[in-house]
C-alpha cells in the first residue's frame, strides 16, 4: 500500500442501498490488451502472461468475458455491472456498535472468516500511522502500544450481510497494511513499518505480525509474533499442508524488500502455534539480485535458495540490509499481495521504477513459487507499454474468486477499480470507486483494498481505503 500518498479523511455519514447498472457485452481480451470505455471514466490495464497458471488451485476456474460495463452509481459510491448490488457495511467516523468509539479510517487488508450458525466474521485492517485522525480506539487487553493508532476491527454479519456487531479486534499496532488468513480460521495482520520505541512517540518496537481471532479477539490478544521477523510487512500466505508462512516486504527505499518464508516449530498447531517460534529465511534466486530485471513472462528459475536471516528482530540493522553472504540476496520493489493456490504461493510486485533504483520498469508482476520444485516463475507482467492510465502502481491486494478467476485491487493514479482476471487471460472491470476526494477539475479517488469473498462465494467484500468504506457486493457470480 501507499498510505504515505493518501490524505487523512474525515468521518462521513454512511449510506446503504443497491444499484443495477445497464449491461452490454464486454470486450474480449488477448495476451496483451487494453480495456477501455467502461463507463464515466476510461480506464486501461495492459499485461502479458500465461494467466492459466494463476488458477492452478481452482479446479472450478472457467474463463468468461466478465459481467458487462460499469454504469455510474447515482449515489456516487460504487459502480457495478448490471445485476450486481452493494451494501455499505461500515463507514469511517460512524460509531462502532460496541460503543468503543468511532470506526477508524484507512480501511485496508481484510478477510472473511466463517462463524457459527452461518455467521461471517470480517476482520479489517486500518493502516493508521502515528498522525492518523481516526485511530483504532484503545481497549484494555487488546492494545499492544497505547501510542499507536493502527489495528483491526471485526464485523459480525448474518447470512444476509446484516451487521450484527462491530468492535475493536486489536489496537495499538502501527500501519496495518495487509496480511492473510490462516488454515485454522484466524487473520494475520501485518505492520508495514520498522519504527522502534521512541520513534514517533511509540512506546514499543513495531514491524511485526499479529494474530487476530475475528470471533473472539481476546483469545489472541495483542501479542507480536516476533519470530516472523521485524520489517515492513505487507502480506502473508500460509501453506495449508506444511504450515510454512510466506511473507512479502514492502520497503520504500533501496535496497528494496525481500520475500521470506517462516518455518514454524509447531506447524498447523492452531491459534497460538506461531508463538512457539521457528526459523525465518529469505529467498535467493541465483544470479538475480533484482526481480524487476526479469521482463519475459514464463521466465523460470530452478534451484531457488532460502537463506537464514541473521537477525530477524533487526535490532541494529534492517533485515534487507543485513549480510547474507557473498552471494547476496534477491530484492524487489513494492512486494505486496500474496496468496496460496493449489501447491504454490503467488506474490505481487506492484511496480518497479528505474528512477527509484530498480533494475527495470514495470507496472506490476505476479510471481509463482512452487516449494516442491524450488521453482520460481514469472507468470504475469503489467505494462508499461500501453498502460497510459496507470502511471503508478497497478496490482495490489489480490484474491482468488471461488467460482474461478482472480480479483485484483488497483492502487495507482486516476480512477480506481477492482479488476477481474479470467483463466483465459481476459481482464474485466468489476467495480469502480466513485467517491471523489479532490475537486471536479482535479478529481482524486481512493484505492481499493482488502478484496475477499464470503465462505460460500456469494458475496465479494471490498474496502475503499479513503474515505474508509466497507462494501458487500452480491449478484450473478459465474
Amino acid at each position: 500500500m501507499t498510505a504515505e500518498r493518501k490524505q487523512e479523511a474525515a468521518g462521513t455519514a454512511g449510506s446503504g442501498g443497491a444499484e443495477a447498472p445497464e449491461r452490454s457485452g464486454a470486450p474480449s481480451a488477448t495476451r496483451r490488451q487494453v480495456l477501455a470505455g467502461t463507463g464515466a471514466a476510461v480506464a486501461g490495464i495492459a499485461f502479458t502472461g500465461a494467466f492459466s497458471e494463476l488458477f492452478a488451485g481452482t479446479a472450478a476456474a472457467r474463463g468468461h468475458r466478465g459481467y458487462g460495463p460499469l454504469v455510474p452509481d447515482p449515489r456516487g459510491l460504487l459502480d457495478l455491472p448490471k445485476g450486481f448490488r452493494y451494501r455499505v457495511l461500515s463507514r469511517e467516523g460512524e460509531p462502532l456498535r460496541s460503543g468503543e468509539g468511532p470506526v477508524p479510517g484507512r480501511h485496508d487488508g481484510m478477510t472473511a472468516l466463517p462463524g457459527r450458525r452461518g455467521r461471517i466474521h470480517l476482520v479489517r485492517n486500518h493502516e493508521n500511522r502515528h498522525s492518523a485522525g481516526l485511530g483504532v480506539p484503545a481497549v484494555d487487553g487488546l492494545t499492544y502500544d497505547p501510542a499507536a493508532k493502527g489495528g483491526c476491527t471485526a464485523l459480525t454479519l448474518d447470512g444476509r450481510n446484516n451487521v450484527l456487531d462491530e468492535r475493536v479486534a486489536i489496537a495499538g499496532t502501527a500501519v496495518n497494511c495487509a496480511g492473510g488468513p490462516t488454515p485454522w480460521g484466524t487473520w494475520l495482520t501485518c505492520e508495514e513499518t520498522e519504527d522502534k520505541a521512541g520513534t514517533n512517540g511509540y512506546t514499543k518496537d513495531h514491524g511485526f505480525v499479529f494474530e487476530v481471532d475475528g470471533a473472539d479477539p481476546r483469545r489472541t490478544g495483542a501479542v507480536p509474533l516476533t519470530a516472523l521477523g521485524r520489517f515492513q510487512h505487507e502480506a502473508v500466505a500460509v501453506d495449508p499442508r506444511r504450515g510454512i508462512v510466506y511473507e512479502t516486504e514492502d520497503a520504500f527505499d533501496r535496497p528494496f524488500g525481500l520475500f521470506y518464508r517462516f518455518l514454524p516449530e509447531k506447524p498447523l498447531g492452531g491459534t497460538g502455534s506461531l508463538r512457539a517460534g521457528g526459523r525465518l529465511e529469505a529467498m535467493r534466486v541465483p544470479g538475480v539480485p533484482d526481480l524487476s530485471a526479469i521482463q519475459e513472462t514464463g521466465a523460470r528459475f530452478d534451484g531457488v535458495e532460502w537463506v537464514p536471516v541473521p537477525d530477524p528482530q533487526a535490532r541494529q540493522t534492517p533485515v534487507r540490509l543485513q549480510d547474507f553472504g557473498p552471494k547476496g540476496i534477491t530484492h524487489a520493489q513494492k512486494l505486496e499481495g500474496c496468496y496460496w493456490g493449489g501447491s504454490s504461493v503467488y506474490f505481487v510486485c506492484s511496480f518497479a521504477r528505474s528512477t527509484d533504483g530498480s533494475a527495470a520498469d514495470h507496472f506490476g508482476q505476479v510471481w509463482r513459487y512452487e516449494p516442491e520444485r524450488r521453482r520460481l516463475t514469472l507468470v504475469v507482467v503489467f505494462g508499461p507499454a500501453t498502460d497510459v492510465r496507470l502511471p503508478g502502481e497497478s496490482p495490489d491486494n489480490i484474491c482468488l474468486a471461488p467460482g474461478g478467476g482472480l480479483m485484483v485491487c488497483e492502487d495507482g493514479n486516476g480512477a480506481q477499480h477492482v479488476y477481474g482476471l479470467t483463466k483465459r487471460g481476459e481482464v474485466y472491470p468489476m467495480a469502480r470507486n466513485r467517491q471523489n476526494l479532490g475537486t471536479p477539475e482535479e478529481p482524486e479517488w481512493g484505492e481499493f483494498a482488502g478484496v475477499t469473498f464470503s465462505p460460500d462465494g456469494g458475496t465479494m467484500y471490498v474496502n475503499c481505503y479513503t474515505p474508509g468504506t466497507t462494501f458487500a457486493v452480491t449478484g450473478p457470480w459465474h
